[in-house]
């Protein structure tokens, strides 16, 4: 298991099975909250659902196509970020993230992003880093903005959120170096 340290209070955990009953509390206790932006939450509760979560999250991993990292702050578990795909072809990465409520505004999304960015293209190789936000999600719009990602256009109707169909806006950065 890697460990990655963003900076003094930020580290990034590769997934392991030992982090499922954290995984399974911190979305408990934040589903109403994660439910307005994702879909996932209403239907993954159990332990097992996180086991099985992180099981293909390895696998993607070990696969080349893609990689999950638990956020720990200030010695806690607060959410996950990573990269949902990686297209080596295309040479391209999609960011996903999630955090705990009471953890936002400290900034932790954006150096977590920040640290995969360069990863991405130092690293992978990569020409572009994406990240998907719902148009009204403005908190993680302004992770983007902050990252200097430039809004690439918005796609309508491109998904369903419990009840509500959800419009996404684009961000993209470009490796210049």
């Amino acid at each position: 298991m890697f460990k990655w340290t963003v900076d003094q209070e930020i580290i990034l955990l590769q997934l392991h099975e030992s982090l499922a009953s954290r995984y399974a509390e911190l979305v408990q206790e934040n589903e109403p909250y994660l439910s307005q932006w994702l879909n996932w939450p209403r239907a993954c509760r159990h332990l097992d659902d996180f086991k099985t979560f992180i099981q293909g999250s390895l696998y993607k991993y070990a696969d080349g196509d893609g990689l999950d990292c638990a956020i720990e702050f200030q010695g806690q578990i607060v959410g996950n970020i990573g990269f949902n795909t990686i297209d080596h072809e295309l040479k391209k990465a999609e960011i996903g993230y999630w955090i705990a409520q009471q953890y936002q505004g400290n900034g932790i999304v954006t150096r977590a992003c920040k640290f995969l960015i360069q990863y991405a293209f130092e690293s992978l190789n990569m020409e572009k880093v994406q990240i998907s936000a719902a148009e009204d999600n403005l908190p993680s719009r302004a992770v983007c903005e902050r990252l200097g990602m430039k809004l690439e256009g918005i796609i309508s109707h491109q998904e369903k959120v419990g009840d509500r169909i959800l419009s996404h806006a684009i961000y993209g950065i470009y490796n210049t170096g």
